[in-house]
């Protein structure tokens, strides 16, 4: 069944799903803006088109992430995240 998701007065939205080759995870587009994001549990997020401007937990300087890239937010944690363009990305909860 799939579930769709909006955040940050439509500017982020996303469509949630289950499927036996990626487990649970979603996929959404952002539009440019800043966003801050918070985890009930660990995440990977692959970049499928764009780029995301990360500053994960822990860190002090942000990284850019393109397409084709992931990386990997702790569960129970607040990541931040700048984007320039819209960019589309794919969600999956570990």
């Amino acid at each position: 069944m799939l579930q769709s998701n909006e955040y940050f007065s439509g500017k982020v939205k996303s469509i949630g799903f289950t499927s036996s080759s990626t487990g649970r995870a979603s996929v959404g587009v952002m539009e440019p803006g800043e966003y801050t994001f918070g985890t009930a549990q660990p995440e990977e997020m692959t970049v499928i088109s764009g780029a995301l401007h990360v500053l994960l937990p822990g860190e002090t300087e942000w990284k850019t992430y393109e397409a084709g890239q992931l990386f990997n937010v702790p569960g129970h944690s607040e990541f931040h995240l700048q984007v320039a363009d819209t960019t589309t990305y794919l969600c999956r909860y570990l």
